[in-house]
């Protein structure tokens, strides 16, 4: 690339959003952040460079490459419908959508090329796989899903859980949830599989948003110049699809 890729950072003020920022920061060769739009009016309509926007001036914002939402789901229409009329690609972190933003999302990609996932962590795509195959390995087993977050996390189960009980469901079973809130956990999640007198468990523990961020950036540039089409994760991360 011979420039920095262009992004948008909708939810800026979040925890994700003010992580995508530093990683940004960090490699100036590779992405340059041209706009941060957060709920609220900035205090500020400079930081570090960086132009600020609220919410509500998102179709103020100078012209990007990608737009990377990690926003609420109140936030999420509004940026879709701004990259669909600008023709700009979209990757999307923000959990809770309902069926019909869903389908938004699947109506816009006729348009642009767009990436929603639960969960931008590498380990946690290459434990989707692990699930659909025990799932089908393991036939009649009792099929429980855990997932344990901060205590600032609104929706639950998580997103990345009902992922993964997709990819259960993908290879037979019929998965349980359980979700618990503590402290500063940035994410934990166990899928079980239980039969007679044994049980398999596959967990993976986040020690670190960075690895969120990190992977949405890597999606994102990895999204830029693709045509049309509704993306996954595991399609642009690994080449497959």
């Amino acid at each position: 690339m011979d420039k920095p890729l262009r992004i948008l950072i909708h939810g800026a003020s979040g925890r994700m959003g003010r992580a995508l920022l530093r990683l940004a920061a960090d490699a100036p060769e590779r992405w340059q952040v041209v706009a941060a739009v957060a709920g609220r009016a900035p205090l500020q309509r400079v930081v570090d460079g960086i132009p600020q926007f609220a919410a509500a001036e998102l179709s103020g914002v100078p012209d990007f490459d990608v737009a990377i939402d990690f926003s609420l789901p109140e936030g999420f229409e509004p940026v879709l419908a701004q990259c669909v009329k600008r023709r700009r690609p979209l990757v999307s972190g923000t959990t809770g959508i309902s069926a019909g933003q869903r389908q938004a999302l699947e109506q816009a990609a006729a348009t642009i090329p767009v990436l929603w996932a639960s969960n931008f962590s590498v380990g946690v795509a290459v434990l989707n796989e692990l699930v659909e195959q025990a799932a089908r390995a393991l036939a009649g087993w009792d099929c429980d899903i855990v997932e344990q977050h901060h205590v600032h996390k609104k929706d639950a189960p998580s997103g990345t859980a009902l992922t993964l009980g997709e990819a259960a469901v993908r290879g037979g079973a019929e998965p349980r949830y359980a979700s618990l809130r503590a402290g500063d956990i940035v994410g934990e999640h166990t899928v079980q599989f239980a039969g007679q007198g044994e049980r398999v468990e596959l967990v993976h523990r986040a020690t670190s948003r960075d690895i969120f961020a990190r992977g949405a950036l890597q999606a994102a540039t990895a999204l830029a110049g693709r045509p049309p089409g509704l993306y996954t994760l595991r399609d642009l991360l690994f080449g497959q699809g």
